[in-house]
């Protein structure tokens, strides 16, 4: 499978199924994937944040890698924050781009993507906190193996697919709302030669949206096949009674449609081709993106009435 910027359908996956599993097999499965010494690691670097405890705020980076290795050494292509707001009863989403042009402690400049492929999680995370000003302390890694089969489970996503989607979607005859299997769900979120490689972003959030809603209305197909495709290749630094306790928070909400930015904003960045090894890179006012992303994560009050008027 090419390494591109698949879909992440599977990280949000595991903070709807926990609630419905028996608590046996949620232990055994959950405890599987705990990483014991990435999560001591990050817990050795980062404190749980006072700014997040204070505004009801719990972001946890969901990390999509291509290929199977899900600690450091690959690239992160798809990196979100999942933000549950307990205060404002919300759920939004942030992409990250994966080219933003970031200092990475102890390799200089570069491209997002690559602190996870140099230190793991842990390197990813204080990256995002020393650029971009946002608290994350968890995180959930994924394969990309188990993409096409989470969505075959559910019977498919219903997605509403534009004219010019139309085309790149094998089966898709028209446009409007459709279900989609998990080979179309993919090729959908693969989407990018029509516009942009934002516009393909803005489709990861909407499978994302549109799975969430299915198990939200009760569609869940069969929670331990789901389960065991979702854990089989996912790692987090949460311990199983945390994982569940986020995952009842998040399902209690009944957020049906989330609030999502492309980060960094449009108006504030710049992509071009570096004169070296670095390739396309994405160079962005940071004064301006981390005010936004500031708001929108921890004031969205505000940030709905400075940039949605």
């Amino acid at each position: 499978m090419n390494n591109i910027k698949k879909i992440t359908i599977a990280l949000i996956s595991i903070l709807i199924i926990i609630p419905l599993m028996g608590i046996g097999y949620i232990y055994f499965k959950l405890n599987s994937m705990y990483d014991k010494e990435e999560a001591k690691q990050i817990n050795t670097t980062i404190e749980e944040s006072e700014k997040n405890k204070k505004n009801g705020i719990t972001n946890i980076l969901l990390v999509g890698v291509d290929g199977n290795n899900m600690e450091k050494g690959n690239r992160s292509d798809a990196m979100m924050i999942a933000t549950i707001d307990e205060k404002n009863n919300d759920i939004r989403i942030t992409s990250l781009a994966r080219d933003t042009y970031v200092d990475i402690e102890g390799y200089g400049t570069e491209k997002l993507t690559h602190a996870y492929a140099y230190e793991g999680a842990s390197l990813l995370i204080s990256t995002i906190k020393n650029n971009f000003g946002i608290d994350v302390d968890k995180y959930i890694a994924v394969s990309f193996e188990s993409f096409e089969k989470i969505i075959d489970i559910l019977g498919g996503v219903e997605i509403n697919v534009s004219e010019k989607e139309v085309s790149q979607i094998n089966g898709v005859n028209n446009s409007g709302i459709q279900t989609l299997n998990g080979s179309q769900a993919l090729a959908y979120s693969r989407i990018r030669y029509i516009d942009s490689a934002y516009e393909r972003d803005n489709r990861q959030r909407t499978v994302i949206e549109a799975l969430y809603n299915k198990f939200a209305n009760g569609s869940s197909g069969n929670i331990m096949d789901i389960a065991n495709e979702v854990l089989r290749y996912t790692k987090t630094n949460m311990a199983p009674l945390e994982i569940v306790s986020i995952a009842n928070k998040a399902i209690k909400i009944k957020d049906t449609d989330f609030d999502q930015v492309e980060f960094p904003f449009e108006e504030a960045r710049n992509g071009h081709m570096m004169n070296n090894e670095k390739g396309w890179v994405i160079e962005w006012d940071k004064d301006y993106n981390k005010d936004k992303l500031n708001k929108f994560i921890y004031d969205y009050a505000n940030y709905k009435e400075s940039y949605n008027n």
